[in-house]
């Protein structure tokens, strides 16, 4: 008789042996095979909960990078000018976002923790690299094709002025990105890179200033 059953029995029997065991079985206790039996239960259960536990940690990261991995990567070449650089962090970001799962209030304070890394993220590397003074035109998404000629302009225009915020300097890159492509408002910049209010404004300011020869250059492009 397999040891299992022979537990069983014992366990209902109130501690007897079943029929036909060996004498020189030692006897256990119904309260010890009572226990037996619990600890394995308790084992199965925990094997159950940590497969409960790692679907839910699946789930929860397939929800992040389809979520964020846009935005992580719009934000991350913002700063490094590399695709590869950018999906190295895309890769990282979700990571750290899960293990600070529980801590947002609302979908918003997620949404603006996820940048807020993903700049962090992006500014150390910058620190620990030699930082690029051109362009990595090659890195920069090519706009579909579009049907009629006045959508070619219209893309045409807006890839001249995403390349043109990408050869500001960073501190204008980075407020003219983070307002105009993700919509953050001056206040939530300033929390983001932990830089005042007015210095954020002032780089908006001066950006926008850069860019407005170039700007104006594109319009004219169009109405010819």
């Amino acid at each position: 008789m397999t040891g299992w059953i022979a537990s069983a029995w014992r366990l209902a029997r109130g501690g007897q042996d079943a029929p036909g065991a060996a004498e020189s079985s030692p006897r256990r206790s119904a309260a010890e095979t009572a226990a037996t039996c619990a600890s394995g239960q308790s084992r199965l259960g925990a094997k159950t909960s940590y497969d409960a536990r790692r679907d839910a940690i699946e789930a929860e990261a397939q929800r992040l990078v389809a979520t964020y991995a846009d935005t992580i990567l719009r934000v991350s070449y913002t700063y490094l000018h590399s695709t590869q650089d950018a999906e190295d962090i895309c890769q990282d970001v979700p990571l750290k976002t899960l293990r600070h799962a529980d801590g947002f209030d609302s979908a918003e304070h997620e949404r603006a923790w996820v940048v807020r890394t993903a700049i962090n993220a992006a500014k150390d590397l910058l620190r620990r690299q030699e930082v690029r003074s051109t362009i990595a035109l090659d890195d920069i998404p090519e706009p579909t094709a579009p049907h009629h000629a006045s959508e070619r302009a219209i893309e045409a225009r807006d890839a001249r002025v995403l390349q043109s915020v990408m050869a500001l300097p960073l501190e204008y890159r980075e407020a003219i990105y983070l307002h105009y492509y993700e919509g953050y408002s001056i206040k939530q910049i300033a929390e983001m890179v932990h830089a005042s209010e007015s210095a954020v404004a002032t780089r908006l300011s001066r950006g926008r200033s850069k860019l407005r020869p170039i700007l104006e250059g594109v319009h004219h492009e169009l109405d010819v």
